[in-house]
Parts: C-alpha cells; sequence; structure tokens
C-alpha cells in the first residue's frame, strides 16, 4: 500500500494520526519520479509537524492544525497557496477543525486573503459563538483575531492557471469534475484518547457562484466524536454533502458498532449510488488508523507511537493501480 514506510519511536505516549492531500486520477504510469517524491516529501512535512505536536503530549486539535497549515503552505496541494482557481480568476478557499471531546468545531468558506484558513476555522471555534463564517465577514473576523492575511497574489501559482486555461479551452462543463480532489486533511488521536478532525481545500477548478464543497460543512466534509472516531473527507464535495459522509461513518461506528474501515467503505459505496467518488481517512480513539477510497490514488500518510511511518498515493496494495 505504502511508497515509503519506516519505523520510528518517539516516546511512550500513545498516540496517531492520518493526514491526505487529495484523491484523484494519480496512476503510477502517469506521475513521474519527481512529482512523486516532492508530494511524499510534503505528506512527509505534514506529518512531522503532526506527530511533533502528539509526541509531545499535545492535543489531537493542535496537532491536525499543524499538519493541515503545512499542507496549506506548499503549492503541490489544492488548499492555501496551492489552490486552484474559480472560472473568474479567484482562489477561494474553505476550512474546518472538529474536536471530538466536546463537538466544538469551526469553519470557513470562500476566504480570499486568509495564509492558513484552517488557523481561522480554529479561531472560529475558539472565539466566536459561531460554527461557519464566510467571505467578507471570515476576513473581517481575521482581522479582528490576528490571524495571518496575505495578497492574492500569494495563491496565484502557474500551474493552478494553467488548469484553468486548459478548463475553459477544452469546455469541460461547469467544473472541473476530472476526478482530481484537491482537499487536504488531518485526523488525530492523542495520548488521552480524544480525537479531532481537520480540513481545508481550494475546491474545485473553474467552480462558480462562490459554490462551497463538503470541507466545511461539519459533518459532511469534517466530523469528529470522541463515542466513535474523527473523519476527514476529500472528493466530489455535492456528493458528500447528500450523504452526510463524515458524520455517516462515525454514526456507523457509535450506533451500529461498525469498524472503521468498514463503516468508510460502506459510506463511500453509497456515495458512489450518487454517482460520487473520492476518499476519507479515519481514526478511532484507540489509535487506529484508516484509509478508504474509491478514485485510482490519493495522497495520505500516517504515524503513530509505536513507530509506524508511511505515506501513500496509489491504490491499495493489492489493486491493479
Amino acid at each position: 500500500m505504502t511508497e515509503t514506510s519506516e519505523r520510528r519511536a518517539d516516546s511512550a505516549l500513545r498516540w496517531s494520526i492520518a493526514i491526505h492531500g487529495g484523491a484523484g486520477s494519480m496512476r503510477r504510469e502517469t506521475m513521474d519520479e519527481a512529482a512523486r517524491a516532492a508530494h511524499e516529501a510534503g505528506l512527509r512535512a505534514a506529518l512531522d509537524a503532526g506527530r511533533a505536536v502528539l509526541a509531545a503530549g499535545g492535543t489531537a486539535l493542535d496537532a491536525v492544525g499543524a499538519a493541515v497549515a503545512v499542507l496549506e503552505d506548499d503549492p503541490l496541494f489544492n488548499a492555501g497557496r496551492g489552490s486552484v482557481f474559480t472560472y473568474n480568476g479567484i482562489n477561494e478557499l474553505d476550512a474546518a477543525v472538529m474536536d471530538g471531546t466536546t463537538r466544538q468545531a469551526g469553519a470557513v468558506a470562500g476566504v480570499t486573503h486568509v495564509r492558513n484558513p484552517v488557523r481561522l476555522a480554529r479561531a472560529v471555534m475558539d472565539h466566536s459563538p459561531h460554527v461557519l463564517l464566510a467571505g467578507a465577514g471570515a476576513e473581517e473576523f481575521a482581522r479582528e483575531q490576528g490571524i495571518e492575511l496575505v495578497d492574492p497574489d500569494w495563491f496565484a501559482t502557474e500551474e493552478r492557471w494553467r488548469q484553468l486555461q486548459e478548463l475553459k479551452a477544452k469546455k469541460l462543463g461547469w467544473f472541473d469534475d476530472g476526478l482530481k480532489y484537491g482537499t487536504v486533511g488531518a485526523v488525530a488521536c492523542d495520548s488521552h484518547g480524544h480525537v479531532a478532525a481537520a480540513t481545508s481545500t481550494g475546491g474545485l477548478t473553474g467552480k462558480r457562484w462562490n459554490r462551497i464543497g463538503d470541507s466545511p460543512v461539519i459533518g459532511a466534509g469534517t466530523y469528529a466524536d470522541d463515542r466513535a472516531g474523527a473523519v476527514s473527507c476529500t472528493g466530489s464535495g455535492e456528493q458528500f454533502i447528500r450523504a452526510g459522509v463524515a458524520h455517516e461513518i462515525c454514526a456507523r461506528m457509535r450506533l451500529a458498532g461498525e469498524s472503521a474501515q468498514g463503516a468508510a467503505d460502506a459510506v463511500l459505496a453509497e456515495v458512489g449510488t450518487m454517482r460520487g467518488v473520492g476518499g476519507v481517512i479515519v481514526v478511532t480513539p484507540a489509535g487506529e488508523t484508516v484509509f478508504a477510497f474509491t478514485t485510482p490514488g490519493m495522497f495520505r500518510g500516517r504515524a503513530d507511537h509505536a513507530g509506524l511511518y508511511e505515506t501513500g498515493i496509489f491504490g491499495m496494495a493489492g489493486s491493479k493501480d
């Protein structure tokens, strides 16, 4: 399953973390070695940021925020600096965080100046009476909270601009739905058995009308509950919203006693009946981490207190991809 795997023992504390950098059409035969190595390096940097928090006895909430912020600053991933362009040539960013202990959550949508939307989502959770803020109001709150703002040019990478021009030239439809879902996310269980989730995205290339996907929607793209687990999703957002994927996985685990893997596979199969695809990462309060995806690949990684440390891009072991 993994492209890189190694064993590292950090401390006596029990913890685990899993991350994703988006599900999509990645295949071994179409991704060259340089691109593969660059993406794996980005995944390792995010894993290292999250595991450092957990190994020091920090909270799952802090760990997922640290991991996702690293991915937001990496232009290879569709979140933060690597966000794709809307049809009108703007970068609109969404993010969410959720604490499994209290089930408090914070989310933002459609921000255009916030360097790390995941940090603003955390501020919404910690310092406002609300869950979801959007657009100009979210950025007004960011200024009040001292969240770092940047010029929109910070998000304008040449590769994402090329992808938008290609979409427009080919007249592919409402937006780029060609199996490229570049959301990033993290889930973690800390040494106290508490779980948390965080998700961040730049959306879909060529999206219009301030479209918002599942990532900032609590229960759809992001959910955490100490009674079941934490989930971060990546995929065809409209279907993930309609199925309430992240909450549905946790509900099946909590109420039906399903395993994390079984629940994730079952809910993704349900999404498939709606003609949706994508992937999820899940962590349980016992520290189990699982991946599930219905696309050819998903950028992913996980680490734990026992020394597990691995990253992957392509299909699971035994698959044709």
